[in-house]
């Protein structure tokens, strides 16, 4: 059994009002921090070990400690709730079920890093949100916990909710101040980064729901236990969006020390395949991240069993690995085709595509309408082999990482199913009628022979 942190009372009827909240030890950990000096929480989130859950894994800490602090220039805290990653769901989740434990984590975050006014940059089409953390707010703003001299503190916080446009790209981070400001989401240049130049020009921290939420057990349990949960550079909990081809598809509380295997067949999380399928194939951290076939995801390709952590599911590199990222597990059957499925997010990438750069502007279109033409039985050889070309020309050539997430994708899917790529060529009526099916996807692979 996992140990939860902050799931630990979502099954409690009536804990996204304050009244529950608190009567369950709500704003106890607030109460502790504002306590503290702005330093010491900074210590406590160092110590945890916490790394940003949107996707980037960067240590929180740091990235709070680079915040610039200019005098008489004030400073902004954004929470990135513009969760647009196909296949991830956790922050909704939170928000959604979980409002006030945002809140307190934005209060203790915004006392640490010196922010009075904060925001919520949420995503367009979750319609209904935005009203139940603009209740929350309320609701803690007339327990005393938000506006003016909280608590007898001194300090101010006033939190509002911005709806976003409706586009994938203000989930980064200077798209998302753009949007804030008013303007067009488009990414910045950078440098000038966030930490200096953010809103308003002004230095800005700009973190992911779910790590703020995080804030809250990590002054609540400190820092040192926080670090002990999980393993290695994995600590604390992290939030699973499962998705795709499984039994129970919902959001899991995990510690980063159960296996992929555990996590795919265990009745606590997703329960095995649905309708007792093979497993094919996985996307454990959101659209974005490279795919990987059931043969490398269950087992490094040294043969050790794959861990639910940053440092496991990365070991290998692109070559055998790939990433956490934010968390979104889509689990892909036998009777999935691959090809289908890395052209939908390839159309996808190209809607979403802000047309800045001319890479992922002109790149993203042509690798859909490539894979558009295989799919449909219309490709050729050598359409296999432009893709790689075309996905290798946008990586690393964008002033955002959006050209990367549209990248790697194509180019997971042709280094490690080519041979399903090449089979709707030369099989161009009879894929339009059945799919590739498992071939050897899930076959053991053959352990490497370690030199005396």
């Amino acid at each position: 059994m996992s140990k939860k942190l902050l799931l630990k009372d979502a099954h409690i009827e009536g804990i996204r009002y304050f009244e529950t909240y608190r009567k369950q030890g709500g704003y106890t950990a607030a109460e502790k921090a504002l306590k503290m000096t702005p330093d010491e929480i900074l210590e406590e989130v160092k110590a945890s070990g916490l790394r940003g859950r949107g996707g980037a894994g960067f240590p929180t800490g740091m990235k709070w400690s680079f915040l610039a602090k200019p005098e008489g220039v004030p400073r902004h805290l954004v929470v990135n709730a513009d969760e647009s990653e196909p296949g991830t769901f956790k922050d909704r989740y939170l928000m959604e079920f979980l409002p006030h434990l945002l809140i307190e984590g934005m209060l203790i975050s915004s006392y640490c890093l010196g922010s009075n006014v904060s925001y919520i940059y949420i995503r367009g089409e979750y319609s209904w949100i935005p009203d139940i953390l603009e209740e929350a707010i309320e609701e803690a703003k007339a327990a005393g916990f938000l506006g003016k001299n909280i608590l007898g503190t001194g300090f101010d916080l006033e939190i509002y909710v911005q709806r976003g446009g409706g586009a994938y790209i203000c989930g980064e981070e200077t798209a998302l101040l753009e949007s804030l400001e008013g303007k067009r989401g488009n990414p910045r240049l950078k440098p000038p980064f966030p930490a200096v130049k953010g809103l308003w020009e002004r230095p800005t921290v700009v973190n992911n729901v779910e790590s703020i939420a995080a804030i809250v057990p990590i002054i609540d349990i400190t820092g040192a236990e926080y670090a002990k949960i999980g393993v290695g550079r994995s600590t604390g909990t992290k939030l699973i969006s499962a998705c795709g081809n499984i039994n129970k598809p919902g959001v899991y509380e995990i510690d980063m020390t159960i296996t992929v295997e555990e996590f795919i067949y265990s009745d606590e999380y997703c329960g095995g395949i649905k309708d007792g399928k093979k497993l094919k194939a996985c996307i454990p951290g959101g659209s974005s991240v490279p795919i990987v076939p059931a043969n490398l995801l269950l087992r490094t390709v040294n043969g050790e069993p794959r861990y639910m952590n940053y440092e496991s599911l990365a070991d290998g590199g692109f070559a055998t690995g790939t990433m956490m990222g934010s968390g979104g597990f889509i689990v892909l059957d036998e009777d999935q085709c691959i090809v289908e499925h890395t052209m939908t997010l390839a159309r996808f990438y190209h809607h979403e595509s802000c047309g800045q750069c001319t890479p992922c502007r002109e790149g993203t279109g042509w690798m859909h309408k490539i894979l558009k033409k295989i799919e449909k039985g219309e490709g050729k050889m050598e359409d296999i082999d432009l893709l790689w070309d075309i996905q290798r020309k946008i990586e690393g050539n964008t002033i955002c990482p959006l050209g990367d997430a549209a990248a790697w994708p194509v180019a997971a899917a042709i280094r490690h199913f080519r041979d399903e790529f090449e089979w709707h060529v030369k099989n161009p009526e009879l894929s339009q009628t059945q799919n590739y099916g498992l071939a050897h996807y899930a076959d053991p692979i053959p352990a490497v022979e370690k030199k005396a």
